[in-house]
């Protein structure tokens, strides 16, 4: 008797989960399937901050001072190549511009992280072109594009 009901439960759950998918525009997640962050609180907690703290280590020609600075620089980049990976965990990513924008962030901040270890502020400034890319790429399709 348990088990029917575990079978017959699991089936409404799918087709709910089913009908919510094909009654809705393709946007992106609210959140993930079982973690309860949401992607506004991923971007603007994570992503946004780590984004401004990269420029701002690099900006106008400079350099992070010290090695203080190299070694905040190399989190930032670090902090932005994980939130790629939480992008596409727990059911987040809706569509293939999304997981491509995600494709494009790891491997600008793989560059980045490669650049910030040799100290190189002018590679970190080319691997950040890639990163607003990525940003932009997403962002275009899912938070700025009306429905």
């Amino acid at each position: 008797m348990k088990k029917s009901f575990a079978f017959v439960a699991g089936i409404i759950a799918v087709s709910g989960l089913a009908f919510t998918m094909l009654s809705s525009p393709v946007t992106a997640q609210k959140k993930g399937q079982s973690r309860p962050m949401t992607t506004a609180q991923l971007m603007s907690g994570l992503v946004k901050p780590q984004l401004v703290a990269v420029q701002g280590h690099v900006a106008d020609e400079k350099a992070p001072e010290g090695e203080d600075g190299w070694k905040a620089l190399t989190t930032s980049i670090a902090l932005l190549n994980e939130s790629s990976y939480t992008m596409m965990d727990d059911d987040r990513c809706p569509d293939k511009i999304w997981a491509d924008a995600c494709q494009v962030l790891r491997k600008a901040t793989e560059s980045g992280l490669k650049s910030a270890a040799k100290q190189d502020a002018a590679g970190v400034r080319e691997a950040l072109a890639g990163i607003g890319a990525s940003c932009k790429a997403c962002h275009a399709e899912h938070k700025y594009k009306k429905q």
